[in-house]
């Protein structure tokens, strides 16, 4: 039995691994939106990254004409980022 059993558990384990979201990372992007003019604009633009499958947290700001964005990279990837804010009329690109 014991034979049976360990190769069985050491197959659960792997395939459980390979699934696991421990792969997946939450990652935080800085987005500068220069087309930004009213104090709603950053309303609609959160509205427009929240919709994206991933997205766990954004913030946006007027004043500095940035979004950061942070995020699950299993999900969603910068560039699906940047479309939703292009897609909503505000093109952005990654601060550094």
């Amino acid at each position: 039995m014991k034979r049976i059993a360990i190769p069985a558990l050491l197959g659960a384990l792997a395939v459980a691994q390979f699934y696991s979201p421990a792969w997946a990372a939450e990652r935080t992007v800085t987005l500068s939106v220069p087309g930004m003019y009213c104090a709603l604009c950053p309303a609609t633009l959160k509205v427009a990254l929240n919709r994206v499958n991933g997205v766990i947290k954004t913030e946006a700001s007027y004043d500095a004409k940035e979004a950061v964005v942070t995020f699950d990279d299993a999900k969603t990837n910068i560039e699906a980022l940047k479309k939703a804010t292009s897609d909503a009329g505000y093109p952005s690109t990654v601060k550094k």
